[in-house]
């Protein structure tokens, strides 16, 4: 199991994450709606977590091969206006590999655990509120 804490700071839109006890992380709201931008929004890590993810799969498949793929870069478009969400990304590899390279980087970046998590789907439990005094209640169903 993963665990993420966000505190907000100083009573701002400006979010210290911590994730699983080793990294922190910043998000932050635009100054459109009351943020400083020192950070991306929360919802902009979405993306960037399966640009991330698949980029990583593609470098450590490569690597266990001894493939010199160099530098990889991998493009997220996340649209947020459609239902169900629209997502598409877009791998940028080097020339010079072969097409069953190319194939079987293809094969590696579709198995990313970020983008298997997002097809599977969610189930969500309520949301529990605590206070200082009082321990997490869920709400009555």
């Amino acid at each position: 199991m993963f665990t993420a804490t966000a505190r907000s700071i100083d009573g701002t839109l400006t979010n210290a994450i911590d994730v699983n006890g080793r990294h922190r992380l910043i998000t932050d709201e635009p100054v459109e709606i009351g943020g400083e931008d020192t950070g991306p929004a929360p919802h902009e890590l979405l993306p960037a977590m399966l640009a991330a993810c698949v980029s990583s799969m593609i470098v450590l498949y490569a690597q266990r091969r001894e493939w010199r793929i160099g530098d990889v870069q991998v493009d997220v478009e996340y649209d947020t206006d459609t239902t169900p969400r629209q997502v598409r990304t877009t791998v940028h590899l080097p020339d010079g590999l072969t097409q069953d390279q190319i194939a079987r980087l293809r094969r590696v970046a579709e198995t990313c655990p970020v983008k298997r998590a997002l097809e599977a789907g969610f189930t969500f439990e309520a949301i529990e509120i605590a206070t200082a005094t009082e321990p997490a209640t869920a709400p009555a169903r």
